[in-house]
């Protein structure tokens, strides 16, 4: 009997974000390159995810992450006072 894989660990995160420190290049259209996932992890307050191809739009809480799928462009904004990160990782994480 073989243990199960491990779940993927993501190589990358960015600092520690808030409403004022959020840079520019998340709030405007963006994207990850080919073959890397994001996850947005809120640590408190609101977020709006926004993806623009094909349009969606979620809210993101503490609790409540949103995944970025390779080369899909997107936006952030903040909801009022806010702290969050960005993993980044090589493959689809678990959420």
């Amino acid at each position: 009997m073989t243990a199960p894989p491990p779940a993927p660990a993501p190589y990358r995160s960015t600092p520690v974000f808030d409403e004022n420190t959020l840079p520019a290049g998340l709030r405007r259209e963006h994207r990850t390159k080919l073959g890397v996932w994001g996850v947005i992890r809120v640590l408190e307050g609101r977020l709006r995810y926004e993806v623009l191809d094909p349009v969606s739009e979620t809210i993101l809480e503490p609790g409540h992450p949103g995944l970025v799928l390779p080369d899909v462009p997107h936006r952030v904004e903040p909801l009022g006072a806010v702290r969050m990160q960005v993993e980044f990782y090589d493959q689809k994480p678990d959420l």
